[in-house]
């Protein structure tokens, strides 16, 4: 991929004839369930860009869902990953043992505060919450959660139930696990509700919460509101799980987003962004809390050694200075965003931390044209909530590649609008 350009480049019709011929393959032979907002397929990538198939680049405001933390083939990743393939490719680290996955342990241990952590190995952030969800009725005895409208925290049965976001996520698909209930996201009250009404206390396994919701459209906690499911949960004996599947990892500006608001959760759910596109997901719960039994849950594929030494190779680059370009550029990102829309009546909001950021506009049909101009720009983003826009570029982002952003994304308001 040729890295000199410094702006997207469309050589053809989107999609093009590379692209299309794909896409007809596609159609024949790939599960139609999958959410495709716009025809890209991808050849490669680097940085805070990809090329097609055809030649086009686009200015990647996605990172793979906020997965590509340290950008596209970070060249540290990519050499972590050959060298680690040239030696081990799998062992199953759920029935013997090898180095990577211990030293990845001790990582998130050091990075994570108010340890001492464990860390069980999954391959997603779903695989995270199914094993959250079982280690909160397995620690309390308990059968009973709570997570909130306008969550996600995954399409595997048990993270399904716990997710509210969208119908289509659930349809067909009941009866899902019971003993689920939801509150409302950032009214702790509603959660007291509950519990003085359906809910015994003493029945209540966990509290899973988001601490900015991702799909239900970047909406972050407001001050106090983690503290005070914090409070229930003492009060109660629960266990106050944090899903952060695609906050963490330094894309708010901390390592983990509940960070801010300066409580310390039993167990957080990771992937996305910890292993730069390798599939990998952990659960991290206090070390005296992950005391089951042998046996008691276990993944085949979860912590394989090449994802292990990604996510060290990820974990290395966030402490050495991509945390701290979150929190810089996410800033830069915001202010320049909130310049280019001041005075359009079609934005309502702007929100987030770091660079995990949405544009709320004032309707759903708007947002979906945005996309699709911003597309043929060679912008790529995509929504989030009922009617906003995100922004969850890599890390790496340069203050030039923000701005660039902001303008393209302005001229796509303008063109949707």
């Amino acid at each position: 991929m040729d890295t000199t350009y410094r702006v997207p480049r469309i050589d053809t019709e989107l999609p093009g004839p590379k692209a299309r011929a794909i896409l007809e393959r596609d159609r024949d032979f790939v599960s139609p369930s999958y959410t495709r907002d716009y025809p890209l397929v991808v050849a490669n990538g680097c940085g805070c860009w990809v090329e097609d198939v055809d030649g086009n680049l686009f200015l990647d405001m996605n990172a793979g869902i906020a997965v590509c933390a340290t950008g596209h083939c970070h060249p540290s990743v990519v050499e972590a990953i050959k060298a680690q393939a040239e030696s081990l490719v799998h062992m199953s680290g759920t029935d013997f043992y090898y180095e990577s996955q211990v030293m990845l342990a001790e990582k998130l241990d050091a990075m994570t505060p108010g340890g001492p952590w464990r860390t069980f190995f999954g391959n997603s952030g779903a695989e995270a919450v199914e094993c959250a969800l079982k280690l909160a009725r397995w620690r309390t005895e308990r059968q009973l959660v709570i997570s909130f409208e306008g969550a996600f925290h995954g399409r595997t049965m048990g993270a399904l139930s716990l997710t509210a976001s969208k119908p289509v996520h659930k349809e067909r698909f009941f009866p899902l696990v019971p003993g689920v209930f939801h509150a409302q996201y950032g009214d702790a009250g509603s959660v007291e509700r509950l519990l003085a009404g359906p809910l015994p206390p003493s029945e209540l396994a966990a509290i899973f919460v988001e601490a900015v919701q991702g799909e239900g459209g970047y909406r972050v906690a407001p001050a106090g509101f983690l503290a005070e499911l914090r409070a229930i949960c003492d009060r109660t004996g629960a266990m106050l799980v944090v899903d952060e599947v695609q906050s963490g990892m330094g894309r708010t500006g901390r390592v983990f987003a509940y960070e801010h608001d300066g409580i310390e959760p039993d167990i957080i759910c990771s992937a996305k962004g910890i292993a730069s596109g390798m599939p990998l997901g952990v659960c991290i719960a206090k070390r005296d809390h992950m005391t089951w039994n042998p046996g008691a849950h276990a993944s085949t594929f979860g912590g394989n050694p090449i994802a292990c030494r990604a996510a060290l190779a990820t974990l290395d680059l966030l402490e050495q200075g991509l945390i701290a370009n979150a929190e810089e550029k996410g800033a830069l990102l915001r202010q320049h965003l909130t310049a280019a829309t001041a005075g359009n009546s079609n934005v309502t909001d702007i929100r987030g931390r770091g660079l995990m950021l949405a544009v709320e506009v004032n309707d759903a049909d708007l947002r979906g044209r945005i996309i699709q101009e911003a597309f043929k720009r060679g912008l790529l983003i995509l929504g989030c909530g009922k009617k906003a826009v995100r922004f969850s570029p890599a890390l790496v982002i340069s203050e030039e590649e923000a701005v660039l952003a902001v303008n393209l994304f302005k001229e796509a308001l303008t063109a949707a609008g």
